[in-house]
């Protein structure tokens, strides 16, 4: 059966793309029907990518630029890690690239997707505007936003996005302003202190006032767990015991480095706590 919600992800990287670029292209190419968008100035990748995986070739001073005029204020993009602070405006920012599609989102690389349709079913989709996949705050590496006027401006309604927009400090601001351990805890976002507002605070502030539908569960899997299997753009853990939507690589990919590159990545690997093989 057709999805009929169109979804399309945009990435921003900056610098040559890591090794783990091959894994992340190859488990969306198993996700035939959502589109990739990757802004980045690395051109010296030639490897065959997936159909649904793009190239859009941006410098950190055209996006930069691109980001002054929509917003109409000075922003100070510096590096590409500062670039995370805007994601919750990739919507607004890059409208061109997601004008035909219902669901925008952005994510990161240090990523291997399972079957992404599985858990963002149609229902999930015709009842939520924000889709996070941790039950508990927003995540940087996947989020969803329904592609509207309001969604498109919720980073809007935080009172501090002019001020992070014009630092070039890194506020986390795409996620909890570092607050994680908070939210883990449950605490209500009024009670989470923080610099800044952060996205999470928005979108538990939105929802509880009911100008958004939020939705929170936990769909990944995070840090070195080992006894993961990927085939064909399945996704799961010890054994097949459960499945996850996606694997998040951010401790991995500090410990494990491969000795040589990949020609072409296979359509079943294992992922134990220190390798891939």
């Amino acid at each position: 059966m057709k999805n009929k919600h169109s979804i399309a992800i945009i990435i921003c990287y900056i610098g040559k793309l890591p090794w783990y670029f091959d894994y992340f292209s190859h488990s969306c190419g198993f996700n035939p029907d959502i589109d990739f968008y990757i802004i980045t100035d690395d051109k010296d990748y030639h490897k065959m990518i997936p159909p649904n995986v793009h190239f859009v070739y941006r410098t950190l001073e055209e996006i930069g630029k691109l980001a002054n005029e929509k917003l109409g204020f000075e922003t100070h993009i510096k590096s590409g890690y500062k670039l995370c602070d805007f994601k919750p405006a990739y919507g607004f920012l890059f409208s061109d690239l997601v004008s035909k599609y219902d669901f925008w989102g952005h994510g990161d690389l240090d990523i291997i997707y399972g079957d992404i349709r599985k858990f963002m079913d149609e229902d999930v989709l015709d009842n939520h505007d924000v889709i996070a996949v941790r039950d508990d705050y927003l995540t940087g590496y996947f989020q969803l936003f329904r592609n509207n006027d309001i969604c498109s401006k919720l980073f809007m309604n935080s009172k501090d996005y002019k001020k992070i927009f014009s630092d070039t400090k890194h506020y986390c601001f795409d996620e909890t302003n570092f607050n994680f351990i908070d939210f883990e805890k449950g605490l209500h976002y009024k009670d989470v202190r923080s610099e800044v507002e952060s996205m999470t605070h928005v979108v538990m502030k939105c929802a509880e006032q009911e100008t958004i539908r939020a939705y929170f569960d936990f769909h990944v899997i995070e840090g070195a767990y080992g006894k993961l299997l990927w085939e064909n753009g399945k996704l799961t853990y010890d054994n097949k015991r459960f499945e996850a939507m996606l694997y998040h690589l951010i401790l991995f990919k500090t410990i494990y480095k491969p000795k040589k590159k990949l020609r072409k990545v296979p359509n079943k690997f294992r992922i134990s706590k220190s390798r891939i093989y």
